[in-house]
């Protein structure tokens, strides 16, 4: 009863924390747009050919100023209601909905393909400790993790675009093109492919050390020797006994990854002009376009903030030992 009422008290404790930092999000989704400098009209209209006059350019940034309350921010949120793009004036969820499945193509992919990779190849790095490939696995991770996204992105598109000419340079298709469905996929396979290993081999580093590290420390555990006395096959202790255990710290760092993985994502897909979220949110920044800011950013971060808190509830189920330690 004690055990079952504090399991309950730790989810309620967890549920009002994420609740909380919800909260603190909306109040910096709200805040933090208006601290840029510059407005909407002087980012428009001072690098182009159209010129207003003094009257024209007062009445337009009396129009795309008008202040917006928080409290009218929040019935507006209530309402599902994320406000519209001053630049492509069309409603900001339509935007982030039209360039949310490029991304969660991209982002998503590369996460998941990086995170299953550098733990498989981490665990089996650990069981071959002190080898000539583990030591060599170690150094060259050691120096990718430390290689920025953007400096990656710029070598792999000047050598394979630029040099070689063999994938596109830019976008996530081929515009106008009359294609089947077998080769528009290919044709989407053919433009995600440079853009998709510069986020693999930027997350596959982190990934694969610290799944050796922690399985390394689990291949010294007393259970692990108890495995390998009872004759248990390799495969078995391997993965059964020692990967399982040493798969928490690596699911913690997929849901944390993935705040870091936005601004990765944002530098990747604008050096490849790739139509994702960091593409919009790139643009919108610099067209100083604050309602689709804050959208961007608000749904960004609610993504990040659901996904550890799945994240949370899936640990007991990963590690039974999570569940007792409330």
């Amino acid at each position: 009863m004690g055990k079952h009422s504090g399991l309950t008290r730790a989810k309620v404790g967890h549920l009002f924390t994420f609740g909380l930092a919800a909260w603190v999000l909306i109040c910096l989704s709200y805040a933090l747009p208006r601290l840029m400098p510059g407005d909407f009209v002087t980012a428009m209209f001072a690098s182009s050919h159209v010129s207003l006059t003094q009257e024209q350019e007062s009445q337009a940034r009396d129009y795309f100023k008008r202040e917006e309350g928080f409290a009218t921010y929040l019935l507006r949120l209530l309402r599902l209601d994320w406000g519209r793009s001053y630049a492509l004036s069309q409603p900001v969820s339509s935007l982030i909905f039209q360039a949310l499945p490029w991304t969660m193509l991209l982002a998503g992919g590369a996460h998941l393909i990086a995170s299953l990779l550098g733990f498989v190849i981490g665990v089996e790095a650990a069981w071959r400790r002190n080898s000539r490939t583990e030591k060599t696995l170690v150094g060259a991770m050691t120096f990718m993790e430390g290689v920025p996204e953007m400096a990656l992105a710029v070598v792999i598109l000047g050598l394979f675009a630029f040099q070689l000419h063999w994938f596109p340079t830019a976008g996530a298709q081929t515009p106008y093109a009359q294609l089947s469905l077998g080769g528009r996929l290919a044709d989407m396979a053919h433009h995600l492919a440079l853009p998709m290993t510069t986020l693999i081999l930027s997350y596959f580093p982190g990934n694969f050390l610290l799944a050796r590290n922690s399985m390394v420390m689990v291949l010294g555990e007393e259970f692990i020797l108890t495995a390998r006395a009872k004759g248990l096959p390799e495969r078995r202790v391997r993965y059964h006994h020692a990967a399982r255990n040493a798969l928490l710290p690596v699911v913690t760092r997929f849901g944390l990854r993935l705040a870091f993985m936005v601004t990765g994502v944002v530098v990747v897909e604008t050096i490849f002009s790739y139509p994702g979220l960091g593409t919009l949110l790139f643009n919108a920044i610099r067209s100083r376009d604050l309602p689709l800011i804050q959208g961007v950013v608000l749904f960004s971060s609610a993504a990040v903030l659901a996904v550890n808190l799945a994240l949370e509830l899936l640990y007991a189920r990963i590690d039974p030992r999570a569940g007792h330690a409330y």
